[in-house]
C-alpha cells in the first residue's frame, strides 16, 4: 500500500515525545499515513507554522492566531490545564518592584508565555528572547528577569531563584478557564477526511502511552537529555490530561478566549476566527 507521507513537527520535552512516541515509531496502526519526525525546541516550530513548513506541527497558542489562515487545530494534542502555566522568576526580591524597567528573558517572541506575560505586564518592553533552557542562567547570572516554561518549573527553587508570579494563575484568575500552552495544527490544505485521520491516530498515540504509563521508554529518556525520571514523569503529568486526548467545549472556550484576547491587544476586537478546529470531527 502507498504511503501518504506527513511531515511533524514537535518538541523534544517529555510530554511531546510521551504523545508521538507510538504514532512516529510503529507501535500503531497509521493506515496510508507514513509520519515523518521533526524534533525541535517550540519557537523553532513557531516560526515553521508561520512559514507554514510542516503539513503537522506543535505551536505555542500565543502564536495560533497567526496561522490560522494556513492551519486548523486538532483536538488531540493539545496541552492545556491549571496550575501549568509559565512563571515569572527572580534572582532576589528587589527586581520585583521594577518588573517594567527590568531586562525581561522570554522563551520566543511568538509563545504562549510572551502574550501571557504581555497580558500580565503591558507596560514591560525591554525584552530578550532566548531558547527556554537558556532563561535559568540568565536569571542566575544576574542579568534580568526571566519567564520559564517546561521543566524548568521544577528546578529553578532548587537554584535558589524566586518566583514573583505564576502567569497561568493570572489567566486563570482573569478568565475562569484553563490555559492553553500548546496546540497540534495541520495544514487546511489537507483534504478533511486526511485531517480526520491524523487526529485519530494522534488519540490512539496518546491512549497507547498511557496504556504503558509510568513506564517510561528509550523515546522519552533519549530526547530528555539530563533530566532525571522524576522530573520526565511531573513533566508529563502536569501537560498531559484529558484536554490532551480532547479539548472539549471548555478547552475550545479557553482557546476561543485566548484568541479574542489577542485580537483585543492588537486593537482588533472584532477580529476573532470562528473555524479554527479541523471539520466534521464529533467531540468524544
Amino acid at each position: 500500500m502507498h504511503k501518504q507521507i506527513i511531515t511533524i513537527g514537535f518538541s523534544p520535552c517529555p510530554n511531546d515525545t510521551f504523545i508521538f512516541d507510538a504514532l512516529v515509531n510503529n507501535k500503531i496502526d497509521t493506515g496510508n499515513l507514513l509520519f515523518e519526525p521533526i524534533l525541535e525546541d517550540v519557537q523553532t516550530l513557531n516560526q515553521w507554522a508561520i512559514q507554514a513548513k510542516l503539513h503537522v506541527t506543535k505551536l505555542s497558542f500565543g502564536v495560533l492566531p497567526l496561522v490560522l489562515h494556513n492551519y486548523n487545530l486538532l483536538y488531540c494534542g493539545s496541552a492545556l490545564g491549571k496550575g501549568v502555566g509559565p512563571l515569572l522568576i527572580s534572582k532576589n526580591d528587589d527586581s520585583i518592584k521594577n518588573i517594567d524597567e527590568s531586562l525581561i528573558a522570554i522563551p520566543g517572541e511568538n509563545t504562549t508565555a510572551h502574550l501571557l506575560f504581555s497580558l500580565a505586564y503591558p507596560n514591560a518592553k525591554n525584552k530578550i528572547f532566548l531558547r527556554y533552557n537558556q532563561i535559568e542562567d540568565f536569571v542566575l547570572s544576574n542579568k534580568g528577569l526571566g519567564v520559564i516554561i517546561h521543566e524548568n518549573r521544577f528546578t529553578y527553587a532548587q537554584k535558589g531563584l524566586i518566583k514573583i508570579t505564576d502567569l497561568g494563575q493570572y489567566w486563570e484568575s482573569k478568565t475562569q478557564y484553563p490555559i492553553p500552552l500548546g496546540g497540534i495544527v495541520v495544514q487546511k490544505t489537507m483534504q478533511p477526511i486526511i485531517q480526520q485521520q491524523i487526529n485519530y491516530c494522534i488519540k490512539n498515540s496518546i491512549e497507547f502511552a498511557f496504556s504503558n504509563y509510568p513506564i517510561l521508554n528509550d523515546y522519552i529518556r533519549t530526547h530528555a537529555q539530563e533530566m532525571n525520571e522524576d522530573i520526565m514523569r511531573k513533566h508529563i503529568d502536569l501537560y498531559v490530561n484529558n484536554y490532551t486526548l480532547n479539548l472539549g467545549k471548555d478547552g475550545i472556550a479557553a482557546v476561543e478566549m485566548l484568541l479574542q484576547i489577542f485580537a483585543n491587544m492588537r486593537g482588533k476586537k472584532n477580529e476573532l476566527q470562528q473555524n479554527f478546529l479541523i471539520p466534521n470531527v464529533e467531540m468524544l
